[in-house]
């Protein structure tokens, strides 16, 4: 992984609050097969870029607001594959707010780097505890 690597995997990160949070499509982000963890947030693994689409569209007004991603950690696998770290906030309409880590598995494909499995772990107590 080159700087070049790190750069581009890190925007793209980066982008996914920014596409998300205003609606816009984000198959630029994800593998067509990409496997979304939310299970600490009551959703399951969501499988697929389509179905990853339709689970948003389906929470609605419910969906945060703001998706902000800080602290990303980029660690090499192997030539074609990286798992990054980030710490995420959440905020709703409403003004509530969640931390997050997203763990992220991103690999290298004919369109570039691209987020092929992304757990998100919901922080509910300080220290790791």
């Amino acid at each position: 992984m080159d700087v070049a690597d790190r750069i581009a995997i890190t925007d793209l990160i980066n982008l996914h609050g920014h596409l998300v949070d205003s609606g816009e499509r984000y198959d630029e982000l994800f593998t067509p097969d990409v496997e979304y963890d939310v299970s600490d947030l009551g959703g399951g693994v969501i499988t697929g870029r389509a179905a990853l689409w339709e689970a948003g569209l389906a929470l609605g007004d419910n969906n945060p607001v703001g998706h902000h991603v800080t602290n990303i950690v980029l660690t090499e696998v192997g030539p074609d594959e990286v798992t990054a770290r980030s710490k995420a906030i959440g905020i709703t309409a409403d003004g509530r707010c969640a931390s997050l880590v997203y763990e992220d598995v991103v690999a290298r494909t004919p369109d570039g780097w691209l987020i092929s499995r992304r757990r998100v772990v919901l922080r509910r107590r300080p220290l790791g505890r």
